[in-house]
């Protein structure tokens, strides 16, 4: 009779160790596909976001109303990242202006609150990416262990055997390199996720920093007249 070899047979038929790689691989790829998912949501709308702030930005828009009606709003980390830096750093402006500093320690002081505005920001974007990285690296290396363990286990079978055949082996070796695919299965996304949003979180850096230059250099105009 030839044997089962469904997935679904080889993964219950395998031992309790095999099983419990897969139950973690498994849930290492949910999880990793619910981070991605919850970033690609979260990067668009920072993405839009700054498109919107930058249009009504540069349409000539007064700087103290804008000010005004964003200090109104919740502002959502990790989303309204120019917002927050334009929030921090006018507020930080008139402040210093106001005790009469000169014109480099204002701009100084609006660059450094600026700066740890972006700082606090970027980390709500970069949350979870070591998850996606540390999912990536390791997965293969677990389902491998998965599947070393079941092949032991398929061949210590055969010890009091007297003549082995590749028809009592292959089920064995069958369910434990099950482990190895479900090890790929978490790592290739995890990956490809993880690559993909370090490159679009530091395109949104630049495109974070040449704003605040932009800002500081309107700013240190306005202080100088």
């Amino acid at each position: 009779m030839n044997a089962d070899l469904s997935i679904l047979h080889l993964i219950a038929g395998a031992s309790p160790f095999v099983q419990f790689v897969m139950f973690l691989l498994l849930l290492a790829s949910v999880l990793a596909w619910t981070v991605i998912f919850a970033k690609t949501r979260q990067l668009k709308k920072a993405r839009v976001a700054a498109e919107a702030f930058e249009e009504r930005f540069w349409s000539g828009a007064e700087l103290t109303g804008l000010y005004k009606e964003l200090t109104q709003q919740t502002l959502r980390p990790g989303e309204q990242v120019m917002e927050a830096m334009f929030v921090a750093g006018f507020k930080e402006f008139a402040r210093l202006k106001k005790d009469g500093l000169e014109a480099e320690l204002v701009v100084e002081g609006v660059q450094r609150s600026m700066r740890v505005a972006l700082n606090r920001q970027m980390e709500s974007l970069e949350q979870h990416l070591p998850f996606l990285a540390t999912v990536g690296s390791t997965s293969p290396y677990i389902g491998l262990l998965g599947t070393v363990w079941g092949i032991m286990n398929a061949f210590r079978a055969l010890s009091g055997v007297k003549q082995a055949t590749l028809a009592m082996v292959a089920p064995g070796i069958a369910e434990a390199l099950v482990a190895t695919a479900f090890g790929l299965f978490a790592a290739i996304p995890a990956v490809m996720g993880y690559n993909r949003f370090v490159n679009e979180v530091d395109r949104l850096n630049m495109r974070y920093q040449g704003f605040q230059e932009e800002f500081l250099n309107i700013l240190q105009r306005q202080v100088r007249r």
